[in-house]
C-alpha cells in the first residue's frame, strides 16, 4: 500500500505527537490538581463543548461533507467544492454561536440555581456540579472555533492534505500546558479556582489556533473565505446526511454526558479518573486506527461514489486488518502494565498512590474494550461512504440503553468500575449490531474473511501476553518509583512489540510487511523508499 500507506504514516507521525502533547498536558493537570473534586468537575464541564463539537464537527459534519465534496472534485468542480465549504462553514459557525451563547445563559442560571441544590442531597455532591457548570460557562466558547476547524478540516482530507489536520490538536495542547504552566510557576497562584480559570483560558485560545491552522492551510488550495448562507443542492444533501447522524450523536452526547455525572455525583475522583483512563486507551487509538480510519475513509467513499464494492471490501479489510493488528496485542500489554505505566504518568504532586490503585482496575477494564472502540471507529465509516446515516443512529440507541441501564445498576456495587465496565459492554454491542447489519447489506464487508487473520493476531497476542508476564515477574525484585517503573516499561514494551511483529511473521499474517513499515515509518517519523514507489 503506497500512498495511502504514506499519508497514514504522516498523520500517524503528527498524532504521536498531538497525543505525547495531550498526555503531558494530563499528566501536568494530575500534578497540579490530582483527581479531586475541581479536577472531575473540569472534566465533566469540558465534556459538554467537546461532546458538541462531536454533534456537530466531526461525526456528523465530516460523514456528510466527505463523500459530497468527493462528488464535486470528481468531476474536476474545486471552485464549486470550495464555494460548498463556505455556505457549510457560514450556517455551522451562526447555529454553534447560537448553540454557545444560549448554553452559556442556561448555565449560568443552573449553576446559581436552588434546584441543583435541592436535587443532590449532598453539600460536596452539590458543590462538585456547581463548580462544573461555572467552569462550563468559561468552556463553552471552544465549541464554535473547533466545530469551524472540523468543516475545514474535512475539505483537506477530501483534497489529500492530511498534515494540518493532524497537527491542529497539538496547538490546544501547547495553549493547555502554556497557560496552567505559567498560572502555577510563573504567577504562583495558590492551588485552586484562579489557576482552573488560566486552565480554561488556554482551551480557549488553543481552540482559536485549531481553526486557524486548517484555515491556512485551505487557504494555500485555493479557498476564499466568503460568507454564503444560500442552502445550495449541496448544502441541503449535506443537511439531509447529517440529520440521522447529529440525531445518533445526540444520544451519544446524552450518553456521554449522564455517565460523566454519574462519575461526578459517585465521589470526588470518579469522573477524573474514568477520564485519565479514557485518555490512556485513546493514545494507541489515535496513534494508528485514527490515522488508519482517516486515510481509509476518503477511500472506500471513493469506491462507494462509483459502486465498486470489491474495492471498497479491499480497502476496508485492509484498514481493520491493521487496526486490530495494533489495538489488540495494545490492549494485552496496556492490562499486563497497567501499574508501572500509571506511576510512571501520573503518581506525583496531587496524585497519590491511593488514586493509583483506584485507577488499575479502571484502566484494565477500559483496555479490553480498546479493539471495539477501534472497530466501531471504521465500522461507522462504511456506513458513512455509502451515505447510510440511519443504521449508525439505530446502533447509537441500543448502546445508549445499554450503557445507561448498565451504568444505574453497576455504580452501586462496583462504583466507578462499574462505569468502565457499562461502557465496555455498550461498545461491543454496537460493534456486534453495526456488523450484522453491514454484512446483510454488503455480503462483501461480512466479518467472516478476516476469522484467519484474527486468529492469527489473537494467537500471536497471547504469546506476547505471556512474554510480557514473565518480564513483569522478573522485576518484581525492584521497588516501585520513576527509575524502576521507567526501566520496567524500557524493557518490556519494546520486547512484546518483537514478540508480537515475530509471531506474526510467524503466522503468516496477511499485511505484516505493511504492519511493520507502518511503525517503522511512525518511529523513524518518515516514509521509506518502498512508499514512494
Amino acid at each position: 500500500m503506497s500512498r495511502s500507506l504514506k499519508n497514514i504514516s504522516i498523520v500517524s507521525v503528527a498524532t504521536v505527537l498531538s497525543r505525547c502533547l495531550g498526555l503531558v498536558r494530563d499528566i501536568l493537570v494530575t500534578a497540579v490538581f490530582g483527581a479531586t473534586g475541581l479536577a472531575s468537575a473540569f472534566v465533566t464541564a469540558f465534556t459538554l463543548p467537546n461532546l458538541f463539537r462531536r454533534l456537530l464537527g466531526e461525526g456528523a459534519l465530516t460523514a456528510a461533507m466527505v463523500p459530497t465534496l468527493n462528488e464535486e472534485l470528481a468531476v474536476d468542480r474545486k471552485s464549486s467544492a470550495f464555494r460548498i465549504v463556505n455556505e457549510v462553514t457560514s450556517w455551522l459557525g451562526l447555529v454553534t454561536l447560537v448553540i454557545v451563547v444560549g448554553a452559556m445563559g442556561a448555565l449560568h442560571l443552573l449553576a446559581d440555581s436552588a434546584w441543583l441544590r435541592e436535587v443532590s442531597h449532598d453539600p460536596t455532591q452539590w458543590q462538585r456540579w456547581q463548580t462544573a457548570a461555572h467552569l462550563a460557562v468559561w468552556l463553552f466558547p471552544y465549541l464554535f472555533f473547533v466545530c469551524l476547524a472540523s468543516a475545514l478540516s474535512a475539505a483537506l482530507q477530501t483534497l489529500g492534505r492530511f498534515v494540518a489536520p493532524a497537527l491542529s490538536p497539538i496547538l490546544l495542547n501547547l495553549s493547555m500546558i502554556g497557560a496552567l504552566t505559567w498560572a502555577v510557576w510563573g504567577l504562583n497562584l495558590e492551588l485552586g479556582h484562579a489557576q482552573m480559570k488560566w486552565l480554561c483560558g488556554g482551551v480557549l485560545v488553543g481552540g482559536f489556533w485549531q481553526m486557524l491552522a486548517p484555515a491556512v492551510a485551505l487557504s494555500r488550495s485555493g479557498w476564499r473565505p466568503a460568507w454564503g448562507f444560500r442552502l445550495s443542492p449541496a448544502v441541503k444533501s449535506i443537511l439531509v446526511l447529517m440529520g440521522p447522524t447529529v440525531f445518533g450523536s445526540a444520544i451519544y452526547l446524552i450518553n456521554l454526558s449522564v455517565s460523566r455525572i454519574i462519575g461526578l455525583s459517585l465521589n470526588d475522583s470518579a469522573a477524573a479518573i474514568l477520564n485519565l483512563a479514557t485518555r490512556l486507551v485513546e493514545l494507541p487509538i489515535g496513534v494508528f486506527a485514527i490515522a488508519v480510519i482517516t486515510v481509509v475513509f476518503p477511500l472506500i467513499s471513493q469506491y462507494a461514489a462509483k459502486g465498486d464494492w470489491t474495492g471498497m471490501a479491499a480497502a476496508y479489510r485492509k484498514g481493520m486488518r491493521l487496526i486490530l493488528a495494533i489495538n489488540v496485542p495494545a490492549a494485552v500489554g496496556m492490562v499486563l502494565l497497567a501499574p508501572p505505566i500509571i506511576r510512571l504518568l501520573f503518581q506525583r504532586g496531587e496524585f497519590g498512590a491511593g488514586n493509583t490503585a483506584e485507577m488499575i482496575p479502571v484502566l484494565g477494564i477500559f483496555a479490553i474494550g480498546l479493539p471495539f472502540f477501534a472497530y466501531v471507529s471504521l465500522l461507522l465509516r462504511a456506513f458513512y461512504a455509502q451515505k447510510d446515516t440511519r443504521t449508525p443512529v439505530r446502533a447509537a440507541l441500543i448502546s445508549f440503553g445499554v450503557n445507561i441501564g448498565l451504568c444505574f445498576a453497576l455504580k452501586g456495587p462496583f462504583s466507578t468500575q462499574g462505569l468502565a465496565i457499562a461502557s465496555n459492554v455498550a461498545v461491543i454491542v454496537q460493534a456486534w449490531y453495526l456488523q450484522r447489519a453491514l454484512t446483510a447489506r454488503r455480503p462483501e464487508l461480512a466479518f467472516a474473511p478476516m476469522g484467519r487473520d484474527l486468529a492469527k493476531i489473537g494467537g500471536a497476542s497471547v504469546i506476547m501476553g505471556l512474554v510480557v508476564t514473565a518480564g513483569v515477574a522478573a522485576f518484581d525484585s525492584l521497588a516501585v518509583g520513576f527509575g524502576p517503573d521507567l526501566a520496567r516499561l524500557v524493557v518490556l514494551i519494546p520486547l512484546g512489540g518483537l514478540v508480537f511483529a515475530g509471531m506474526a511473521f510467524a503466522f503468516r499474517l496477511e499485511g505484516r510487511e505493511e504492519l511493520l513499515q507502518l511503525v517503522r515509518q511512525r518511529l523513524l517519523g518518515k516514509a521509506s523508499e518502498t512508499t514512494t514507489k
